[in-house]
């Protein structure tokens, strides 16, 4: 009695411990295949899949079984599944007896459990001593995994012909859809393929396989599995004729984040799959105007601006092909940024107290020490508020503003925002760095703008993050940043870029972007090698590039012609956005002078009192508003006494001046005065006081000349120019001047022809000594 008890302890003992071991000892992974990588987007649809790399397309598990593949494949392949512990000991007898009346295998009698247990161990031979080893995972599965985690593996990998491996694979190879979807039919048909795979599969002997799967349909419905009508209808499905296409809605998102680490995983994106097939029908629809230029490339984002969730991702367009980099993944290119870092300039210097968001600033030929930046329009307005110079996107106000600024805080700035691609140093950039002298993606670009939005949205955590593509990514709610641009800078900025007048191409667009209440901006890269458009509402963020990827440039190929009219149509299949509440607890009350844009002196008349951003505080008052002293008509300067009267006359710096009033006809100059005064009515426009010439050397080996440049209030005066007390030249209405001045400092005197003077100092530097100081 007591041996028998110690057998019978042993034995228990011996159980537990193989249980235990069973199922929590160490296994080895099963399927250590690499897997195909998928994308899906935040509802869970397929949007992408790439083949694995050993050239099979085997998804990654964890998607569930669909409850009608799981009737067909339990009713065909293991009819006792739910009851026996991984090994069915009838079947194997059966089978062993139709084997051996056969004379060969002709059935194996495997539970789906050792068809797993089969398919973990790879391909081997089918001998009795693989089948014990199959059995005996198998019952080493059923203690480890629950019977719908066993289904799970089963259709995971199970071969269905081809390179294709896994219910989800087959699904799409063969019916163009996900597994939920399969009908009666299909998931017959799928059920039937893993078991001779290499024989039967759509593309061959399709009757045997149409006569496998309708018995099975017809045994699904003497069971009561499903009825009649719904039997008939199945057997009447036809086979699928070949393998089809797995989806590629974003492939060059897929591919990217394959080489962002994620290869062989399922995916689940933040895209929604309608906007980005709209955005795909979008794009194509412009393709043939960009190709009718020689343009073969364009990318679009699509944000949710509050969360910063990427809703649509086009790479590149689908039509490019490999002829033009079709497969470049534009979204993340870093190209040149045109003038799509002004807005960040604005708001920076409004920040700091440097500028009032409707200032007049100077539209002048400017150079500075061999960089002389030009308008798009090669025009000058002399001056001009700074937000229109913002919206019209002129290049002279911006880079003096940059000048003035300063390149290192506004690059600090900039990768506060995170434009983290413009990494060189400030002497790398130099004032170019504003007028696309600097690199970046559309992918930050557009994120940085929607940080602008999310700032000036108070209700949003962590405003300053890249865009978001991943659910599983880090959300803004945990990136702790203090951003580097404040809400009323930005709710000037957009101001700026909503309501102002647009240049002459842009005013088709006008309209549409006010209703929808959509801050944009264009940009145009030196050479027109590249077109960008970026607009933000409280809703959305969307930015486009277009150009080609080889950099070609190519006429025409401008912000305003071949990227806003994409931009525009895709807001328009958007919801329309609300207007950005201003910041009142950030604004306060300010006496404006109308004309000017800055802060009302006592002369300014009229004068308009309007919430600005507290730091405009430091900025100076007008000083364009003088008091005269004319005759009765206004024509005339008085000495102050005489018969006349006192008034408010607003006058600009002469060389503002000279440009200003070409384009403004209702300026009125100043009048002229009886005594000279003691203001000169001269300004020299080049060189600037203090001012560093570079003067190139020519191809033919000589020295180039500079033109001197000076404007006058009165429009036919006569000036006389002196360079360190010799004699230059006499100029009348334009005052320019041509010179080869020697190296070294020197001064500059202008005499008009009532004796009044004008002096400035200037170095002039020759050749190798120019470039090397540059």
């Amino acid at each position: 009695m007591k041996r028998s008890r110690r057998v019978l302890l042993g034995a228990v003992t011996v159980f537990v411990l193989l249980f235990a071991w069973a199922r929590w000892g160490p296994m080895d992974p099963l399927f250590p295949h690499p897997c195909s990588t998928v994308l899906l987007d935040c509802a869970g649809n397929t949007l992408a899949a790439s083949v694995a790399s050993d050239g099979q397309w085997r998804m990654p598990a964890g998607a569930p079984v669909p409850m009608r593949f799981e009737h067909c494949l339990i009713a065909f392949e293991d009819r006792h599944f739910h009851s026996h512990p991984g090994i069915h000991l009838p079947s194997l007898v059966r089978a062993a007896q139709q084997n051996h009346r056969a004379g060969r295998t002709v059935s194996g009698g495997s539970t789906i459990t050792m068809q797993v247990a089969r398919m973990a161990r790879g391909d081997r031979p089918r001998t009795w001593w693989n089948k014990v080893v199959e059995m005996a995972l198998a019952l080493r599965l059923e203690v480890r995994f629950s019977k719908d985690e066993i289904l799970g593996l089963y259709a995971a990998h199970a071969p269905f012909g081809g390179n294709v491996v896994g219910l989800e694979a087959a699904a799409w190879r063969w019916f163009g859809g996900p597994p939920e979807r399969l009908g009666w039919a299909e998931c017959a048909t799928l059920a039937v393929l893993p078991n001779a795979p290499a024989r039967i599969h759509p593309g061959r002997k399709r009757d045997e396989l149409r006569r496998k799967r309708d018995r099975l349909l017809r045994y699904l419905r003497d069971t009561g599995t499903m009825d009649s009508l719904a039997c008939e209808l199945a057997m009447s499905e036809p086979l699928p004729e070949r393998p089809l296409p797995l989806p590629r809605t974003a492939p060059h998102l897929l591919t990217t984040l394959e080489q962002l680490g994620h290869r062989g995983e399922r995916i689940v994106g933040t895209l929604d799959i309608g906007i980005q097939q709209r955005i795909a029908a979008i794009a194509e629809r412009h393709a043939s105007a960009l190709r009718a230029n020689e343009v073969h490339n364009a990318a679009v984002l699509v944000l949710d601006t509050r969360s910063g969730h990427v809703l649509a991702y086009l790479g590149n367009l689908p039509s490019a092909g490999a002829a033009h980099a079709g497969a470049v993944d534009i979204v993340r290119a870093r190209r040149s940024t045109g003038s799509l870092l002004k807005p960040f300039l604005y708001a920076a210097m409004l920040q700091s107290g440097e500028l009032m968001p409707d200032q007049l600033v100077a539209d002048l030929p400017t150079r500075y020490e061999g960089f002389a930046p030009r308008n798009f329009e090669e025009g000058y307005d002399g001056a001009v508020p700074a937000s229109q110079a913002l919206a019209r996107s002129l290049n002279v106000p911006a880079v003096r503003a940059l000048h003035r600024h300063g390149i290192e805080r506004t690059l600090h700035v900039l990768r506060g925002m995170g434009l983290g691609s413009i990494d060189g140093s400030a002497e790398h950039y130099g004032l170019s760095l504003i007028v696309g002298g600097a690199e970046s993606s559309l992918w930050e670009l557009t994120g940085a703008y929607a940080s602008l939005a999310r700032i000036l949205l108070s209700d949003v955590a962590g405003p300053v993050h890249p865009p978001v593509v991943r659910m599983t990514d880090q959300g803004p709610e945990d990136i702790d940043q203090r951003p580097p641009l404040n809400r009323a800078a930005i709710h000037h900025t957009f101001q700026a870029l909503q309501d102002l007048n647009r240049p002459e191409l842009e005013t088709g667009w006008q309209r549409f972007a006010a209703q929808q209440r959509i801050a944009w901006k264009t940009g145009t890269s030196f050479g027109h090698r590249d077109a960008w458009a970026i607009g933000v509402t409280d809703r959305y963020t969307v930015g486009v590039w277009t150009g080609n990827a080889d950099g070609e440039g190519r006429p025409g190929l401008t912000g305003s012609l071949a990227a806003a009219p994409i931009l525009f149509e895709v807001f328009g299949t958007l919801a329309a956005g609300r207007d950005f509440d201003p910041p009142h607890d950030d604004l306060v009350p300010m006496a404006v002078c109308r004309a000017s844009g800055l802060r009302a002196s006592v002369d300014c008349t009229p004068v308009d009192t309007i919430p600005i951003i507290r730091a405009a505080i430091r900025t100076p008052p007008c000083t364009y508003h003088q008091r005269v002293f004319v005759n009765a008509t206004g024509t005339e300067q008085l000495e102050p006494g005489g018969p006349g009267h006192w008034v408010s006359w607003f006058t600009l710096p002469p060389a503002m001046e000279h440009y200003y009033a070409a384009v403004h006809p209702g300026y009125r100059r100043l009048p002229a005065a009886l005594s000279s005064g003691t203001d000169s009515p001269m300004e020299l426009i080049y060189p600037e006081n203090a001012a560093r010439l570079h003067v190139p050397i020519q191809l033919d080996g000589s020295f180039g000349q500079v033109v001197l440049h000076a404007a006058h209030r009165q429009p036919d005066a006569v000036i006389d120019w002196d360079l360190d007390g010799r004699y230059l030249g006499r100029t009348r209405d334009d005052h320019r001047l041509p010179l080869s001045p020697e190296p070294g400092v020197h001064r500059l005197t202008l005499t008009d022809q009532l004796g009044r003077t004008l002096s400035t100092r200037f170095e002039c530097v020759r050749g190798s000594q120019s470039r090397s100081n540059e």
